[in-house]
Parts: C-alpha cells; structure tokens; sequence
C-alpha cells in the first residue's frame, strides 16, 4: 500500500480492534491515528478510549505512526473535523476509517490506484468503498460516478478537504439564492436537503458529513463509487454516536473488487442509480418532512441513514 491511512477511533475497542487488524494487513506506510477524548458524565469510558488507543498504537510492520488524542471530548462535529484538519495539514492524500467501518481488502488498492488517478483533478471530490445497490445495480464498469460522497470508508485529497467548511457560514445566502431548486427540481427533494442543511447550520446535529455533502453539491464535483461493496459497517447499536437503529445498511456483505480497474468511458453522473439511491434511502426521510417533523425526528431518522 502507498497511500497513508487516517484511523479515527474513540470508545470501541472491540470494533477498533476488527478495523485495526485490516490496516495492519494492508501495512501502509503513514498511519495517523486521531482519537477524541472521555465524556466525564459517562463511567468507565476513560478506560474503553484508553483500550483503544492502545489497540491502534500497535504498530508492528514499518510505518509512521502520528497521533492525535484529544484529552477532552470534542463530540462527532468537533473531532472528525478537526481532526481531517490536522490529517491534510499533514499529509496530502489519505485513506479514511473509522472505527467500526471494516474494509475488504482490496478497498486499499481501489483507493491507492484511484487516489494517483484523480489526484489533480478538481472535478472529482472524493473516492468511497460504499455501494448501496447490492446486485439490484448492473455496473458493468469498476466504479460509477455519483453526486453524493459516502463516507463510511472513504479517500480523498488535501484540495478536496480545503473546499470544506464545518460551521457552512454560506448556506443562508447560498439557501436565498434558490439553488437548491435548480440543483434539485423535485420540490421534496430540494425541501429535504433544505431542512436537513437549516438543521445542521444550527448546529442541531452534532456531525460533520453533511457538510461535506454540502460541500461536494456547491462545487458540482464527483464522487466515486464502487461496483461492488468494500466496507462493512460493524457499529450499528446503542453504543453508535448516530447509527444506532440497526437496519438493512448494517454489517453489509463486501465483495473482492477486480483488477485491473475497468475505468468509466465518461466522466459523468450516473443519474439512474442517484435517484435508485434516493428513493431507497431518502424517500422515508423526505416523507417524514412533509409531514412537519420536528429537527428531534430529523435527528433520529437520520440515524437510519448511510453516510
């Protein structure tokens, strides 16, 4: 592996753990471990963020190895934020997991080879192991291009990154401008991503990747997408900071993915399988705005989410 890889862990040493032994597989060169720090409030936790710290400290194959504990809780927003601040103030590329996202093997290679591909390519944002589709999606090439990023083991640049805002200070003049509406002509749609980017300007919801979404629509950029599954995501439950529903995104099974890469003919949006997304994932949601829910319902709903 070239790529360097940013392992974000917090409470979970056993789901740390999984995640950690397939980075040691994958041996990269440059490992930043960034951790956020105990709750006070909550018993026990100092020694569960203390157990895995030290799981994802032990290195044993040649690497460098740069931490980022935080001593005190910074939250979701606050931490992986920051945090990617620091990773692509460091290094200008990396491979993201998280702490419960376990990665097939050869999602390291999708990311390192598609990484050197898009380097200097502004138009594309971002490179995620997720697909959603299961084999509802005949993709006849290694990967599609989509408007959305999901972030549930992902790679991306330092260009990327710097396009990224976590407090979103544009969204009331961009909100004025009407742009939703052009970017989204179906009137549910624009008002569910009107509500959902009102309640996170808020500050309503501790999280930091829907700015990122914001981010990759107000710029028009691509995301890729996978053919197959690469991540599985092992968090779902109580112990989750917003997935804690357990649904059919759960635990989804990965598949090997092929080499060589067989690369899109055309740089542009596949729009048949946004919108099979969309309806899949989002319709509930957007359902549940129109009934006049409250920022609460939103929060919990979009606990049911992929990201």
């Amino acid at each position: 592996m070239r790529s360097p890889v940013a392992f974000f862990i917090f409470n979970r040493p056993d789901t740390t753990a999984r995640v950690f032994e397939a980075i040691r597989k994958a041996a990269p060169p440059t490992l930043l471990v960034i951790a956020d720090g105990p709750r006070s409030d909550r018993e026990g936790e100092a020694e569960k963020c203390a157990a895995a710290r030290a799981i994802a400290s032990n290195v044993d194959w040649p690497c460098q190895v740069l931490l980022n504990f935080s001593d005190v809780n910074l939250g979701c927003k606050r931490r992986i934020s920051s945090g990617m601040d620091w990773v692509f103030g460091t290094v200008g590329e990396a491979v993201i997991l998280e702490d419960d996202c376990v990665p097939e093997p050869t999602f390291f290679r999708f990311c390192d080879e598609l990484l050197e591909k898009f380097r200097d390519d502004d138009r594309v944002a971002m490179i995620s192991g997720n697909n959603f589709h299961g084999d509802s999606a005949e993709i006849t090439e290694s990967y599609y291009f989509s408007r959305r990023p999901h972030i549930w083991g992902w790679a991306t640049w330092r260009r990327s990154w710097r396009r990224y805002d976590v407090e979103m200070k544009s969204w009331p003049a961009v909100k004025k401008s009407g742009w939703l509406k052009q970017l989204f002509p179906q009137r549910a749609v624009a008002r569910y991503w009107r509500v959902l980017f009102d309640a996170v300007h808020r500050g309503d919801i501790d999280t930091w990747d829907h700015q990122f979404t914001y981010c990759c629509f107000l710029h028009d950029t691509l995301c890729v997408m996978p053919a197959v599954n690469l991540v599985s995501n092992i968090g779902f439950g109580e112990e989750a900071t917003h997935t804690k529903a357990v649904t059919e995104h759960a635990g989804l099974p990965t598949r090997a993915m092929a080499f060589p890469l067989l690369h899109p003919c055309e740089m542009k949006r596949n729009v048949l399988l946004d919108s099979q997304l969309e309806e899949s994932i989002h319709m509930p949601l957007r359902q549940a705005l129109l009934l006049g829910r409250t920022a609460a319902r939103l929060r919990r709903l979009l606990r049911r989410e992929p990201r």
